[in-house]
């Protein structure tokens, strides 16, 4: 899947999962859009960095502390974006991480 593919799925995600989540909150749909740009350069820069250090704690939980850092990574964009893409705590953000993991696994046939 292209890069391009990746930013609309993310985008109608986050807008979906803010419609039905309470908690989730995305201002508009030029809001998802630079979210979902954001979250791109965030994994492409940030995420390769903390799979490295947090390798042991990842081998140990059998992979899935890879999720807690894809929700780090989403409070991380959080953080750049703006009051606009907003989480009302750490557990909504594991539970959004969690959705769009599924969701991009689902798309993608893995």
């Amino acid at each position: 899947m292209g890069f391009w593919q990746k930013i609309g799925i993310n985008t109608l995600v986050f807008l979906a999962l803010a419609y039905f989540l309470p908690g989730f909150t995305v201002a508009s749909g030029w809001t998802a859009l630079g979210a979902s740009l954001v979250f791109a350069f965030v994994n492409i820069f940030v995420k390769p960095i903390l799979h490295i250090l947090s390798f042991p704690i990842t081998f140990l939980t059998l992979g899935l502390f890879s999720f807690v850092i894809n929700a780090l990574m989403l409070s991380l964009t959080s953080a750049l974006v703006g009051p606009g893409f907003q989480f009302s705590s750490f557990g909504i953000t594991l539970l959004v991480s969690l959705l769009l993991s599924l969701v991009q696994g689902l798309v993608e046939g893995n």
